[in-house]
């Protein structure tokens, strides 16, 4: 990382910049989708279809009044629909050239989902003092996704717990900190579209998938932090309802 940024002098704020102004290239739903779903597929990450937004900011399911437009898998069996293998993700990409996907969580890794200005502060003091940070990737609602290893299952069942905080329809407004999506939980894969604005909203990678995945707890502390120091802030899009909901 030092050999992107420089030196040590200036090195917090260059990563401050890059942080604000990094886009890569395959961002767009029509730019490279396929080639980041496999990439995402290759380093075992399991994905699955989901719903696209549709005009009028709505949704592509046939749910009247969806609470998670574009934001929830398409089958109810998404969780054994879930998979890594390339022919089958290439024939759903194929066969639905605008859906987006979903990953499930608590089988290969959890995500830390923060408030993106918490999260854009977090990464930078992470990457400036060289904690190893895997994936990342950033959504124009206002969060910030940390892809890490998951906590798995516990030999003790009674210490495992499902992520039910996303089983139900509650708002960002109800739990506008971190998210913890582990086992019965999943999150938007990039690159995915967002409903609303003028159609250019998305979730893209900030760090792709070809970073290790690290240890959930070497990223918690700095995650909670920031959280705690921008606790009260209104910065997410609260008008989209619960993200994700099990559909």
């Amino acid at each position: 990382m030092s050999a992107t940024f420089g030196g040590r002098s200036g090195r917090q704020g260059k990563i401050s910049q890059w942080l604000r102004g990094r886009r890569p290239k395959e961002t767009s739903a029509d730019d490279g989708r396929e080639a980041l779903l496999l990439a995402a597929a290759g380093a075992g990450l399991p994905l699955a279809p989901a719903a696209h937004p549709a005009p009028g900011y709505g949704c592509s399911c046939d749910r009247v009044g969806c609470p998670t437009p574009g934001r929830h898998p398409v089958s109810f069996a998404w969780q054994t629909q879930s998979t890594t293998d390339r022919a089958q993700i290439e024939r759903w990409a194929r066969d639905q050239p605008e859906a987006n996907f979903i990953t499930a969580t608590g089988m290969v890794h959890d995500v830390l989902d923060v408030p993106l200005a918490a999260g854009r502060e977090a990464l930078e003091r992470l990457l400036a003092s060289g904690v190893e940070v895997g994936p990342v990737a950033e959504s124009d609602d206002g969060r910030m996704l940390f892809f890490t290893l998951t906590r798995g299952t516990p030999e003790d069942e009674d210490e495992w717990w499902p992520c039910e905080l996303d089983c139900h329809p509650e708002t960002m407004d109800e739990h506008p900190g971190m998210r913890w999506h582990c086992r019965g939980s999943y999150v938007l894969m990039p690159p995915a579209r967002l409903p609303g604005g003028d159609g250019d909203r998305q979730v893209r990678w900030v760090r792709g998938p070809e970073h290790p995945l690290p240890e959930p707890l070497t990223l918690l502390e700095s995650l909670t932090d920031a959280c705690a120091r921008h606790a009260g802030t209104d910065e997410a899009d609260h008008s989209t309802g619960a993200w994700p909901l099990r559909h």
